[in-house]
């Protein structure tokens, strides 16, 4: 038990550096057409994040990007072992879509896990089924999911070298805006409440046309 509380605490920390130094900021992506909607900023652009792929949902369906990117989404990396930062990041994605569903917005919220090891289909169900607008969860094998986190340069760790079941995974907790077409336009750091998640995606949805 001492062991597993150092270990949460290490892990912690390492999710506290990397989100603070994860993503640098740098020029504006996005082009034109959001220009009003100001957001976040990336080397490289925005336009350099993302990657196709076929991955598994958790109805045990395979999918690609195409078919899950059918509709803005809020896009988020994690595991659902996760003692408490996935679960509050993905209760608040699932606020926020929720937020703009009112307004007539129609938004979903994708989780795509970083311990394929342990989230099998079933699994992740159970982890979705806990938040409310249908959120989509997608796993695969070790190379599917490691190439789908380099799409969209999320960094992850598993800490399973001592412990091949009861370990955790360091992460980068950002949350990114996919447009329909596999387009990625914005990003969000776990500390934006969900009302200012809202907004700015409400902006490119409403660019959207």
């Amino acid at each position: 038990m001492a062991d597993r509380k150092i270990l949460i605490i290490g892990s912690v920390a390492a999710l506290a550096l990397l989100a603070a130094g994860g993503i640098y900021l740098a020029g504006r992506g996005g082009g034109a057409q959001f220009a009003d909607c100001g957001g976040s900023a990336v080397a490289g652009g925005m336009d350099s994040f993302g990657t196709d792929f076929t991955l598994t949902r958790q109805d045990g369906q395979r999918v690609t990007a195409q078919q899950v990117f059918d509709k803005p989404s809020l896009l988020y990396f994690g595991y659902t072992f996760c003692p408490d930062v996935c679960p509050m990041d993905s209760a608040r994605n699932a606020e926020a879509a929720a937020l703009l569903g009112e307004q007539g917005k129609e938004v979903q919220t994708v989780f795509v896990t970083v311990d394929p090891k342990r989230d099998t289909p079933q699994v992740v169900a159970e982890f979705t089924s806990q938040f409310p607008g249908g959120m989509i969860g997608l796993t695969g094998s070790e190379e599917e999911i490691a190439a789908v986190n380099k799409g969209w340069r999320n960094y992850y760790k598993a800490n399973d070298a001592e412990d091949q079941d009861y370990y955790l995974v360091d992460h980068m907790t950002n949350t990114y805006l996919v447009l329909p077409g596999n387009r990625t336009v914005d990003f969000f750091g776990r500390d934006t409440p969900p009302e200012v998640m809202a907004e700015r995606v409400g902006c490119f949805v409403d660019a959207l046309g």
